[in-house]
């Protein structure tokens, strides 16, 4: 299994305490989820219509700001998944470092797949991604020179899990030109990854082919009553961003007050060099508070944010032990 983050499991044999007890600050959710996730028994125990499912991705067109063809799925993994069953198997390009799923799945459907370091050296390839922000460093790419590299590419992704809180980054609204393909996550931004809800928005051949590998019930009664009403809810989403921002200020001054250095992240995770990541993750775990670190890279270490005063102060006085 490649290694992610959110594997409170392995915190939990190597330091015990219930899920409950800890913290996990190892992946970049929003610890505070969007509230209103109440929803109607028929939501459980009816299938989803296509008028339902219609409603969703309209409101998803709506927070993204596009007009594309849209689909939904079970979050921005089952798009990942599906990538290499879109074309015939040829080369694939992915800018990295970045999110580890992408040439996992596409080399074991028999794709020749490289790992680059700039975005020209995506140009002739058949698949070319980039993860904006990115993950784990929070790189970001002007939507122009992605633009620019779109005639030279085969069929350019840009997965937009970490985009909500920096909407001004987001491609969506040019989506459905041919070979451009923008994938979104919900369960990040509004705190709900649980629900298992993502979109990919695209041209009109590559949302009908995603549309018919998902099948006629992609996504859940559930998560589209509360997917729509979290993403039609924009003054949620205004104070979330506000919010966010000045969470990232406290967490960096934090890790200031420790020496690390800031590599990068997002509104949603920050990343540090910290010298040791693995001290620095055991001596949290000490705190039932769990981190992600890195194998390849030895001192970096990735914290979400807190979501709660109460959270804050369990950090500040784990990394004072």
């Amino acid at each position: 299994m490649r290694e992610h983050g959110g594997n409170l499991d392995v915190a939990q044999q190597r330091f015990g305490g219930a899920a409950e007890d800890w913290i996990d600050l190892s992946t970049g959710i929003n610890r505070v989820p969007y509230p209103g996730v109440d929803v109607e028994l028929r939501q459980w125990n009816a299938l989803p219509s296509r008028s339902d499912i219609e409603s969703l991705h309209n409101a998803a067109r709506r927070a993204y700001g596009t007009e594309a063809p849209i689909v939904a799925m079970g979050g921005a993994q089952a798009a990942i998944q599906l990538l290499p069953h879109l074309a015939p198997r040829g080369r694939a390009r992915i800018l990295a470092p970045t999110y580890n799923e992408y040439a996992g799945m596409l080399s074991a459907a028999g794709w020749d797949v490289t790992e680059v370091s700039d975005l020209a050296a995506l140009a002739r390839a058949d698949i070319g991604i980039v993860v904006n922000p990115n993950n784990p460093d929070g790189r970001c790419h002007d939507r122009r020179e992605l633009l620019a590299l779109l005639p030279r590419v085969g069929r350019l992704v840009i997965d937009e899990s970490f985009a909500d809180a920096v909407p001004d980054l987001s491609l969506a609204g040019e989506a459905g030109q041919p070979g451009l393909l923008i994938l979104r996550s919900f369960g990040k931004f509004y705190g709900l990854a649980g629900l298992r809800l993502g979109f990919a928005v695209g041209s009109e051949p590559d949302i009908a082919a995603l549309a018919a590998m998902v099948g006629p019930w992609p996504v859940s009664g559930a998560a589209i009553a509360i997917g729509r009403r979290a993403l039609l809810d924009r003054d949620w989403a205004t104070a979330t961003i506000a919010r966010l921002a000045d969470d990232c200020a406290r967490l960096d001054a934090e890790a200031r007050s420790q020496g690390w250095t800031l590599l990068g992240g997002t509104p949603l995770f920050r990343l540090y060099e910290t010298g040791d990541a693995l001290a620095v993750q055991d001596k949290l775990a000490r705190g039932q508070i769990w981190s992600r670190a890195f194998q390849q890279e030895p001192g970096w270490l990735r914290l979400g944010l807190p979501g709660s005063e109460a959270e804050w102060s369990r950090l500040s006085a784990a990394l004072s032990c």
